[in-house]
């Protein structure tokens, strides 16, 4: 079964809600990473109750519209299925808890020819249920190995956001815990291959690797670190390229440029010096 063009791109998501609570928000924390110091005071605002903040990153896990593209009527060969980037719009900051709603829709499928495989655009707007305000939108990049030359059409790739070539201009260290994958998958991911060596070893890696959201989540906590002295409110949008998988344990070295108005960044496993994220671009205030 190959793609069918008109039909993924008119397919229809069910309106999500989902309710979570402060024990949500410190759990999704602890995954990324935050609280390794317990004496950090200011990582503590986002995994201790009193004055609980949200992290932006926990976005990703709100209102998800699950692992859609194994439905047999996408036409996707979902075996071959890659999360090669993500890109998120934040509106307004997360609360601590309260309830949400999102759909999803299908914005772009970039057929990039046999043997090539295919590109899948998709898009979710998280809102307050309560006030029906967006809270933030998350953009997907899918690609689909083994789906190219179902004769999409011409449609040009994304183009990835420059690093630059100098030296960076900060370096943020943060480290994950061997057990980071297990805490992360509470979050909603239950993937095995996170979880099981036995998975992962099939799958063609030594061990479970971390969520490429659980990165993502890192990466966030960088830059908010860095560049917004730990206020969600002056972090507003983010996107990157998955490139590499982190194992857990490994600490991941966060590269940042200023470029004018905008940030550019990479993160790269120090211990094996692999970049694992790439192409990435930020805008806080």
């Amino acid at each position: 079964m190959a793609i069918d063009y008109n039909k993924l791109m008119s397919r229809k998501f069910e309106r999500l809600e989902h309710t979570f609570t402060e024990k949500d928000t410190i759990l999704y924390a602890l995954g990324v990473g935050m609280g390794i110091d317990p004496l950090d005071e200011e990582c503590l605002k986002f995994v201790y109750e009193d004055g609980l903040k949200a992290l932006p990153s926990m976005a990703n896990v709100l209102a998800y519209p699950g692992f859609w593209a194994k439905e047999p009527d996408t036409g996707i060969d979902w075996v071959k299925i890659l999360h090669a980037g993500q890109e998120m719009i934040m509106h307004k900051p997360l609360p601590a808890s309260g309830t949400v709603e999102a759909t999803t829709k299908i914005n772009e499928i970039v057929d990039k020819g046999e043997g090539k495989g295919a590109l899948i655009l998709s898009e979710r707007t998280v809102r307050d249920a309560a006030t029906g305000e967006d809270l933030c939108t998350l953009i997907s990049t899918t690609m689909a190995r083994g789906d190219g030359g179902f004769g999409g059409p011409a449609v040009p790739s994304p183009k990835p956001d420059p690093i630059p070539e100098r030296a960076p201009d900060i370096t943020c260290d943060l480290p994950t815990l061997p057990m980071s994958a297990l805490i992360y998958r509470l979050s909603g991911d239950y993937n095995p291959l996170h979880a099981s060596p036995s998975v992962a070893t099939a799958a063609g890696f030594k061990a479970p690797i971390l969520h490429g959201l659980c990165t993502f989540g890192v990466a966030t906590h960088a830059i908010l670190k860095t560049l917004c002295d730990y206020d969600p409110a002056r972090f507003h949008r983010i996107r990157l390229r998955f490139s590499s998988p982190v194992y857990p344990g490994e600490t991941i070295r966060t590269e940042i440029w200023r470029e004018g108005g905008a940030i550019a960044f990479r993160c790269r496993v120090v211990e094996r010096d692999v970049v694992v994220i790439n192409n990435g671009y930020a805008e806080v205030s």
